[in-house]
């Protein structure tokens, strides 16, 4: 049995990682700024984390937020990480960190470059955006009486079951680097993906398609954050629809 620590163990992804690995019979603590009896903030770092990195053999890194921080916390778990002895620790980052000129991928990037320097056995794992990612950014766009979409951009969203098990698979392995790339089954234009978004929880709009502008915006119409030739996942965008709505479109 192997001990092991999920930072973000209470979020959309880290809670699942942490379900299949004591599924398989391991010890998992789960680290959150409210997670007791490891409630840590990462980017302040103290004796709270040294003390939920003791006895760990491996430690899957999952905590991250695009309100920014993420630098700070990986260089303070990975050091605690490094004074603990932790063997192994694997990393989830995004699909297109490397290309896209956006802010939290560039943070993203720059944690990925602070693990494989870190003297310690890591994983990096890159999946393109979940499902209720989408989904999230397809109810916040609804609101208006008109759904605007950004124009000429695609997406590939996966699974975050499927990220997780896979997660859980690399840490039970040894240290493996930078491994392929986890995205969704199909690359879908937005306006598509957001139609079906509409149908399926009921609501009628017309999407309209916006032309933004900056580098950014250039790198997503490109498709710096796709991986068509990793289309690993299985689970397609209206199958989720339907698993979480429902056949009635949720009314």
């Amino acid at each position: 049995m192997t001990t092991i620590l999920v930072t973000g163990g209470t979020g959309t992804l880290g809670r699942l990682v942490t379900e299949r690995l004591r599924a398989d019979g391991h010890e998992v603590r789960v680290l959150s700024r409210h997670s007791r009896p490891y409630a840590v903030d990462l980017r302040a770092g103290g004796a709270g984390l040294d003390a939920a990195l003791a006895g760990v053999e491996t430690v899957v890194h999952c905590a991250s937020t695009p309100r920014g921080g993420d630098e700070q916390a990986a260089r303070n778990l990975l050091a605690a990480a490094g004074r603990a002895g932790v063997d192994h620790l694997v990393y989830i980052s995004i699909v297109g960190v490397d290309r896209v000129p956006f802010g939290y991928y560039r943070a993203k990037f720059a944690v990925e470059r602070l693990v494989e320097e870190s003297g310690l056995g890591w994983t990096v794992l890159r999946a393109t955006q979940f499902h209720d990612l989408v989904v999230t950014l397809f109810e916040g766009l609804s609101k208006p009486p008109v759904m605007a979409v950004p124009a000429g951009v695609a997406d590939q969203p996966v699974e975050v079951g499927e990220v997780a098990e896979r997660l859980a698979e690399l840490a039970l392995s040894a240290p493996a680097g930078r491994v392929p790339d986890m995205a969704g089954p199909e690359v879908r234009p937005l306006d598509s993906l957001a139609r079906a978004f509409l149908r399926a929880t009921g609501r009628r709009r017309p999407v309209l398609r916006v032309p933004l502008l900056g580098k950014a915006y250039r790198a997503f119409r490109e498709g710096g954050h796709l991986a068509p030739e990793r289309a690993v996942g299985k689970v397609g965008f209206e199958e989720y629809l339907a698993r979480r709505f429902g056949p009635d479109g949720g009314r």
